[in-house]
């Protein structure tokens, strides 16, 4: 089943992107929770954390490298992040294709709301 991030992967729909490779793209949340907050998200569709498994262990760390790649470039690394994924409905997962949070530019409280 395609998402709404897959029409984004093929270009059939715009997105604000802040970082593509091969195997990754990162754009701007259209609804942002912090005054930065992008997704970065595998080409491959995998449809919940539940559906990962061991050989897409490289692609999952890609997007953590993707994300530190982000956070330096947009210049929020050193002051700080926060690194989320939604895993299915309960968890707050709203679209099914893995994809990670990164919030910045505010100081993030703990436990979230």
């Amino acid at each position: 089943m395609s998402t709404i991030f897959t029409k984004i992967i093929n270009k059939e729909i715009p997105a604000a992107i802040v970082y593509e490779d091969d195997q990754v793209l990162a754009f701007r949340d259209i609804d942002p929770k912090a005054p930065e907050h992008i997704l970065v998200i595998p080409k491959k569709e995998i449809p919940t954390v539940n559906d990962i498994d061991e050989a897409d262990a490289a692609l999952v760390g890609q997007l953590f490298l993707a994300a530190k790649k982000i956070a330096k470039e947009l210049g929020f690394a050193d002051n700080g992040y926060r690194l989320v994924m939604n895993c299915n409905e309960d968890g707050g997962q709203t679209v099914h294709h893995i994809h990670m949070h990164i919030l910045a530019g505010r100081r993030l409280n703990w436990p979230p709301g």
